[in-house]
């Protein structure tokens, strides 16, 4: 493109967008911001605001996500509204041949997940999906472990949503907040990628590797209806609401090398935010809810007081930190989430502008969200084994 910024076209505005356009996006220096939409026009204004007093000229705004896609001054659109239109609005985008940054997310149907990579193919439009978990400092720490052969041969990961959200799902009203009816309406491994994805880059996924078949198997609903009884009153609208999506979901996949991996979604339940982000292999660990490397040969003797060794994973990360985030610490760490926003973005904004390939492209994107379709459909079923798409169509054996 030879220039320094891209012309971009923000869809959504609720705290994630608002959140990215604020500490992010605007700060980065990398987009003129274009257009903004929002369902809500409190929404899409105040966002206009903020761009405007940044940018010094306010963006177009609109309450039609078309409008941003045709507005011929925007060559890059950011989607970030909520989940169910992800992918139709990436889609029409790149078929007009606009970039795509894509929050994260999961698929309602396999097939939408096979249009968004035709489409791609077809287009050669670059898509990327804004993971920002494939940037955290321990899970890139891990990865470069892992390529290093510190852990040996890995065998299983694990990692899981951990996040209690009950005020969030039961004021969905009130916030105007897209996971209350999806709570209401679904029972799947809605919200796969934060944990997935990583998972996959370090076991590589579509690189050599691939996820070939699911089991997911949910407990049942009760922790949404007492929070709001308890919370909210027994007269509350949403007091008798029969949820669909169980407290906890378990899904177990099984790679093509095989490794296995587990993921658990837990987000209606009292509890501490965690990934839950484990790898293990045959020379050793790493496990993120204690921030702990266990390595063969140097902690036996800690079998059964592993306590001590807690947090020792900041001592291992002086020798094996990732280089990117190496050089990261030393420029100074910014933005949200730890600093790993401003890493997702910085290289989505860079692969665009250089035209070079987006660090998780479209079929990272398709098999990490196909996800949430197929554990619903192996819930229906009484946990019964689902296969995984290869959206490869058989490259994965070498990229």
């Amino acid at each position: 493109m030879n220039r320094e910024k891209l012309n971009v076209g923000m869809i959504g505005f609720g705290a994630r967008g608002t959140l990215l356009l604020r500490d992010i996006i605007l700060p980065l220096g990398k987009a003129d911001i274009k257009s903004v939409c929002d369902s809500y026009e409190d929404r899409a204004e105040k966002a206009a605001d903020q761009v405007e007093e940044v940018q010094g000229k306010r963006p177009t705004v609109t309450l039609d996500y078309h409008e941003v896609i045709a507005d011929p001054e925007v060559d890059t659109v950011i989607i970030t509204c909520a989940w169910e239109d992800h992918i139709a609005i990436a889609i029409e985008a790149m078929r007009a041949g606009k970039a795509v940054g894509m929050e994260v997310g999961g698929a309602y149907t396999v097939e939408q997940c096979w249009e968004l990579v035709r489409t791609y193919e077809e287009t050669k439009t670059p898509i990327m999906m804004l993971e920002n978990c494939c940037y955290g400092r321990r899970e890139m720490m891990a990865m470069h472990m892992a390529e290093l052969g510190v852990l040996g041969t890995v065998v299983h990961c694990k990692g899981g949503y951990h996040h209690d959200l009950r005020d969030e799902v039961s004021g969905g009203e009130k916030y105007r907040h897209y996971r209350l009816r999806n709570y209401l309406n679904r029972n799947c491994e809605n919200y796969p990628t934060h944990e997935l994805g990583p998972i996959a880059q370090l076991l590589h996924i579509n690189h050599g590797n691939r996820m070939v078949s699911l089991t997911s198997t949910s407990s049942k609903a009760a922790g949404l209806h007492e929070y709001i009884t308890d919370r909210m009153g027994k007269e509350h609208e949403l007091a008798h609401a029969a949820f669909a999506q169980g407290d906890v979901v378990t899904t177990v996949i099984r790679c093509a090398g095989g490794e296995t991996i587990t993921l658990t979604l837990d987000t209606t339940l009292p509890r501490y935010y965690s990934r839950d982000f484990t790898v293990r292999g045959t020379k050793g660990m790493y496990e993120e809810v204690t921030d702990s490397v266990f390595l063969d040969k140097q902690h036996e003797a800690y079998d059964f007081k592993w306590k001590e060794q807690w947090g020792n994973a900041e001592e291992y990360s002086k020798e094996y930190e990732h280089p990117m985030w190496k050089q990261y610490k030393e420029e100074g760490v910014r933005g949200s989430h730890d600093g790993m926003d401003w890493l997702v973005f910085r290289e989505f904004f860079d692969s665009i502008l250089n035209e070079t390939s987006c660090p998780i492209d479209v079929y990272d994107t398709a098999a990490w969200m196909c996800i949430t379709a197929l554990s619903e459909e192996s819930i229906l079923a009484g946990g019964r084994p689902v296969m995984i798409p290869d959206f490869t169509k058989g490259a994965w054996t070498t990229r």
